[in-house]
């Protein structure tokens, strides 16, 4: 979502043609697992960004959350009963310091130039001990792995020829933001962003297993040895069990991020992210 216009509240009244039901942006076993994490939290005021056509926020007004939307192309939301707001995630978002308890973000940080911003922003429009969920490609599952050995690339970050650039423009309608994923963020860099800006990471899931999993098993394990093998202060130090994880190692395409913001008050967090650069 890049840089855009001063955002504009979208009415909450739509066309008739916007109220037939909205597409998932993402894997449906994604939005599985988010709702299965939120319906185990007690109900609040929760911000859904980018909210696409709006699969997610449908999910989560059932099951009985206060949903707040924004989107860098609202136009494509689809919701009748649910406010949008136009935003973008490179920038400040149009809502109030500590408006929400929960923040979900799915299919956003790797379509952005600025993912440190967004998680400024998740922290300041959080109230204390607010919830946070990520969603990013799984660029460091074995097979990923293995392609950018051998590619110099993985599946989700291929080369973005002008040609590959001007076909998702036009099958977008010049909103290629929607497709192109542009930062290849994967989970130390998330986990360091979260931190820096006064979140924990409580815990770590994948969307579902590879199927042909098995395959590298034997890479696979001689990993996990290795990260075994390493000095306990290390392992510690460099996440060395998170990466060798089912859920980061035999992960699927995604990997969704549960993070937890600090006792903090907005401005402490500033203060605390300030510390962080230092």
């Amino acid at each position: 979502m890049p840089s855009a216009a001063n955002p504009t509240t979208v009415s909450e009244s739509r066309d008739d043609a916007l109220t037939i039901a909205a597409a998932p942006l993402a894997h449906e076993a994604i939005h599985d697992t988010v709702v299965a994490i939120l319906e185990k939290e007690p109900r609040g005021p929760l911000l859904d960004v980018p909210a696409g056509e709006g699969a997610l926020a449908a999910r989560l007004l059932r099951a009985g959350f206060e949903v707040n939307c924004c989107d860098l192309y609202p136009e494509i939301f689809r919701l009748s009963n649910v406010s949008i707001r136009q935003g973008d995630l490179n920038g400040e978002l149009p809502f109030d310091n500590q408006s929400f308890a929960y923040v979900t973000c799915l299919e956003g940080l790797e379509h952005i130039e600025n993912p440190q911003q967004a998680i400024r922003e998740f922290a300041r429009v959080l109230r204390p001990s607010g919830t946070v969920i990520v969603s990013i490609p799984n660029i460091l599952n074995i097979e990923e792995r293995l392609k950018w050995l051998l590619y110099g690339y993985t599946s989700h970050f291929k080369p973005m020829t002008r040609a590959h650039v001007a076909r998702l423009r036009a099958e977008y309608d010049n909103r290629e933001e929607i497709a192109a994923h542009v930062n290849p963020i994967g989970y130390s860099e998330l986990r360091y962003i979260l931190e820096k800006y006064g979140f924990r990471v409580a815990r770590i899931y994948r969307d579902k297993p590879k199927s042909n999993a098995w395959l590298y098993w034997p890479l696979v394990l001689l990993i996990r040895l290795i990260a075994r093998l390493t000095p306990s202060t290390k392992r510690k130090e460099r996440w060395t069990e998170e990466l060798a994880s089912d859920e980061v190692l035999l992960g699927g395409n995604t990997l969704i991020v549960h993070g937890m913001l600090s006792d903090l008050t907005a401005e402490g967090a500033e203060v605390f992210a300030e510390g962080a650069e230092n």
